[in-house]
Order: structure tokens, then sequence, then C-alpha cells
């Protein structure tokens, strides 16, 4: 038995647990020059009738396909699907940090590089508008911040007799930072705000 565990785990790569029962998204966090070549992120806001999160602001991509061979595939593949880009008008810069939600979605944020904005197109059905933010606009803009504790809720057939101390159990609530960038009408939250703020304090720490 030692054997076949060896044999098993002795070339494992380290991964998030629960991995494979995840759904996997990837999304651009976009660099790209505006008319007064000011290095901007571009954002967009999903057009009203989308079912999950209609009228938000957000980073292109989607959920991964199976034909993706990689979440740099899908990030890019999504992006020029929603935008009309060609995959050639982006370069990928860099992987950033994985964030999990608590909703069994694990979303990987590519840090890329828009070239041109020559074949933009947005989908309607999809996109409302297109959103540049200069970066110096971002590093200077201080975001607010608000909590979110989460509780937890049980089935009510929860087998709370096969935990130490039963129902009272010191369960503890799940505290979440949620940030928020306005930029002229439009704000900046959720997901979107927490994969941007963690970009901004990495390039403020570089410095």
């Amino acid at each position: 038995m030692l054997n076949k565990i060896i044999r098993t785990f002795k070339n494992n790569q380290r991964n998030i647990l629960g991995h494979k029962n995840s759904i996997k998204t990837g999304v651009l966090l976009p660099l790209v020059y505006n008319e007064e070549q000011q290095l901007c992120i571009l954002f967009e806001k999903r057009a009203l009738n989308m079912k999950r999160q209609p009228g938000e602001i957000c980073f292109p991509g989607g959920s991964q396909e199976k034909s993706d061979s990689s979440l740099q595939e899908t990030a890019v593949r999504e992006t020029c699907e929603e935008l009309g880009l060609l995959s050639e008008d982006i370069t990928i810069i860099a992987d950033l940090d994985i964030f999990l939600t608590p909703f069994n979605f694990m979303v990987y944020p590519i840090l890329s590089f828009i070239k041109t904005l020559e074949h933009l197109n947005p989908n309607p059905h999809e996109v409302e508008k297109i959103l540049l933010v200069p970066v110096d606009y971002l590093q200077a803009c201080e975001p607010r911040t608000e909590k979110i504790r989460q509780y937890q809720v049980f089935d009510k057939d929860f087998p709370f007799e096969l935990i130490p101390q039963g129902r009272d159990y010191p369960f503890r609530a799940a505290v979440n930072i949620v940030y928020f960038f306005q930029y002229k009408n439009e704000v900046i939250w959720g997901l979107t705000a927490r994969i941007l703020n963690d970009f901004l304090e990495r390039l403020k720490d570089s410095h």
C-alpha cells in the first residue's frame, strides 16, 4: 500500500482542493492606450438583457470550454467574441492570482495588452458599452471599502450530533472586503474590483 501511495503522489502537481468540480473562468485585465495616449484599463458594461449581473462593469472573459487548451485561450476567445477583436490584437503579459468565489467559481485573471482597437465591435447582446479608465486615475483613486459577513445556513437534517459541541459549535462567519471604484457615472465593484485592487496594490508595491 505504501508503494502504491508513493507511485500515485510522487509527481503530484499542487492544485486547489476541489478544482475538478469548480467552474473555471478566464478573464482579461486588458491594458490599452486611448486616443490621448493614456494607458488605460478596458472594462465592459454588461448588457441589461444578460441573465447574470446585467448592467455591471466587468472584465471581458467567460467560462472555459472543453475545446480551450488553457484559461488564457478561454479569456482571449471570450474577449474576441464579446468585443469583436482579433486574437492577434491581444498580447498576454502574465497570469494574475486565481480568485476563488463562494459560488463554486474559480476565476483566472490574465494581464494583457490590446495593441489596437481598430477591430473593436462590441456584441450588443452582451456589452452595452466599453469603458476606458486611465491607470493613473485608478492609482490615485482610494476605493471605498465595506464588509460583507456571510453566515452558514444548515439543512434541517444537518448532523450536528456528529461534530463536537453540536449546535453550539463556534462556526465562523466569513468576512469579505468589498471594494468600490467610481469613475464618472460608473461604479466598479464586486469580483472585478477585487481583481483590480490586487493589480493596483501589486503595482504600488513594485515602486
